[in-house]
């Protein structure tokens, strides 16, 4: 389930849970009262179909109408749920408040668990069947060599063909246009793509399934089959709208990435990555200040953008200041601007400063933490009084611009070693946010690998190129020091290079075979021989011995409270498994 999921208060209008619905692309939004009891929930499908009706799109959330849901409880079974015919499940406390909601997705993610037990527990395979026959999704499932295995009979009567006829033969004979079969020989997950199946655009999931790191299968899944039908649904509003208004509405369903900015183009769904979106979101909408840490290629600079994006400075300019590449004694007439004959080889006429061509925009201000001393002396001072004054002038301006900065450096390091004013960091340091290392949200990989093959195959005009088993292997094990950056970079070698369709691993840089190759052989090196390796691997396995000490150390203090455990070790819950279940840790 997705716990603390966004909500609407009841009271409010129909608008107001459009706009969260399409700003969060969440496809279920819970309705709750004044006590955080759950009493509605409301799709886009159900908003649609009120406009198609007549009811305007300011009219108020009626707070029991047309009730069509169920709560569940935090500690009933999927398998008792997933019957009900219902998309989404408000999930309650004891108390009757809301904490999490559960969608037909997870409930499928859930049983794709299922398909990777089938040798080792007899009884799944039965209860496997009868959940892909009672799910209202179309779903298949392909062995390793593409041919089906699995055809419900909600894909059967959808495609029109038998499952008598569909299991046994490839995939291919059977779903038109499916990548289902690349998808076994890739490795890479594919969600909420779109698939034209008998002249209609399906919203299809690709999901491979993995055993004993192979990949022994996959599971294809048609989500939902109303793509063409809201569309023509949004047609006939709009035209009924022409004729009465002579206005159009716009088609959040055609237009999601000019309506979500630059915070949903940042490709990743982990768990790290959505709880820092989600607090960019909350932060752009105010004028504060805001730090952005990480280390470098994370993509510090698109949060800039889409902090900006969504801010009340949206409106105006965004301009760029790389702190790191502009020499000490250009400072000061970089960022505030001078006035004709203020030095030597000064421009006539004089010219604006970074601050006067942002004004009532947003400066980003990235690598803040190269700037000087004395110039963040005057940046200081600028950000106290609102005003600068160009150098060689007499006459001070005022700024009204929002300040954002960027840094891969340790301030509070640099703070205690008096290379950073400690009275500016706090001025910077007012909203915090810390892009993790793709090393912590390595289940971005394969989604990033992915997109990023297609957007640069498709720049180079470069039929699809595919990474084999071994190589897209390799690429997952390996910790990316450069992050996102370096996978861009990685990627665009290999177009560029690679003559065939195939990347072999042979094919990767040296850095990647190599480190990965390393990192397979320490996991597998016992302890007596790792300590008489090289001094890296000794220290890295003595870095994990206290790692895992310390967690001991914060469970046993928190009576094995992993929520507890996890703020208190700064890192989130999945990633406290993670590190639970590579330590072996009960």
């Amino acid at each position: 389930m997705t716990p603390r999921p966004y909500f609407i208060q009841s009271g409010k209008t129909l608008r107001e849970a459009a706009d969260l619905m399409v700003l969060q692309q969440i496809e279920s939004l819970p309705i709750v009262d004044e006590y955080d009891h759950p009493i509605n929930v409301i799709t886009m499908t159900k908003i649609v179909s009120s406009m198609v009706k007549g009811e305007t799109i300011d009219s108020i959330i009626s707070n029991r109408k047309n009730r069509n849901f169920v709560s569940i409880n935090l500690d009933d079974s999927v398998l008792d749920i997933y019957k009900l015919p219902y998309g989404s499940f408000p999930v309650v406390d004891h108390d009757g408040k809301l904490v999490g909601i559960l969608t037909r997705r997870d409930i499928l993610d859930c049983f794709s668990k299922y398909t990777s037990k089938l040798e080792r527990e007899e009884y799944s395979l039965d209860v496997l069947r009868e959940i892909l026959e009672s799910a209202y999704e179309g779903i298949a499932v392909v062995d390793e060599h593409g041919i089906l295995r699995e055809f419900n009979d909600a894909y059967s009567r959808f495609t029109g063909i038998p499952q008598s006829e569909a299991i046994g033969k490839h995939v291919t004979e059977i779903i038109e246009n499916t990548k289902l079969h690349e998808t076994v020989e890739t490795g890479v997950p594919q969600r909420g793509v779109v698939q034209k199946i008998q002249g209609q655009d399906m919203v299809v999931h690709r999901i491979p399934i993995w055993k004993d790191q192979q990949i022994v299968g996959a599971i294809g899944m048609l989500i939902f089959e109303g793509v063409t039908e809201l569309y023509r649904i949004f047609e006939r509003i709009n035209e009924t709208t022409r004729q009465n208004h002579g206005e159009t509405i716009k088609n959040p369903m055609k237009s999601s990435e000019e309506t979500t900015g630059a915070f949903d183009r940042i490709i990743g769904d982990s768990h790290e990555l959505d709880s820092i979106k989600r607090l960019a979101r909350r932060s752009a909408r105010t004028s504060a200040t805001v730090l952005i840490t990480g280390e470098s290629g994370t993509g510090k600079e698109l949060f800039a953008k889409g902090t900006h994006e969504l801010s009340p400075f949206s409106e105006g300019p965004f301009i760029t200041v790389n702190c790191g590449a502009i020499p000490e004694n250009l400072f000061e007439s970089e960022l505030f601007g001078y006035e004709e004959g203020s030095f030597t080889g000064a421009r006539k006429g004089g010219k604006p400063g970074k601050f006067e061509l942002a004004n009532n925009g947003t400066i980003f201000l990235d690598e803040i933490g190269e700037m000087p001393l004395m110039m963040q002396t005057k940046l200081l001072r600028l950000l106290q009084e609102k005003e600068a004054e160009r150098v060689g002038g007499v006459k001070k301006y005022q700024v009204n611009v929002r300040i954002i900065a960027a840094t891969n450096r340790p301030l509070e390091e640099m703070v205690e070693k008096k290379e950073f004013r400690e009275d500016l960091f706090y001025r910077l340091n007012i909203i915090r946010l810390h892009i993790p290392p793709l090393r912590q949200r390595s289940s971005d990989i394969p989604i990033l690998l992915s997109t990023y093959m297609n957007k640069i195959c498709t720049e180079y005009a470069t039929p699809e190129k595919k990474f084999t088993h071994e190589a897209y292997t390799a690429l997952l094990h390996y910790h990316w020091p450069g992050n996102v950056r370096e996978i861009i970079n990685t990627i665009e070698r290999l177009v560029t290079l690679v003559g065939g369709k195939n990347i072999y691993k042979e094919d990767l840089p040296l850095s990647i075979t190599n480190k990965s190759k390393k990192t397979e052989l320490l996991e597998e090196l016992p302890i007596d021989k790792l300590k008489n390796n090289d001094l890296i691997h000794q220290a890295r396995y003595e870095g994990e011995i206290r790692e895992k000490e310390l967690i001991r150390s914060v469970l046993k203090q928190v009576h094995g409270n992993k929520s507890k455990a996890a703020s208190m070790l700064g890192i989130h819950r999945t990633t406290l498994y993670q590190k639970l279940k590579r330590f072996q840790i009960t």
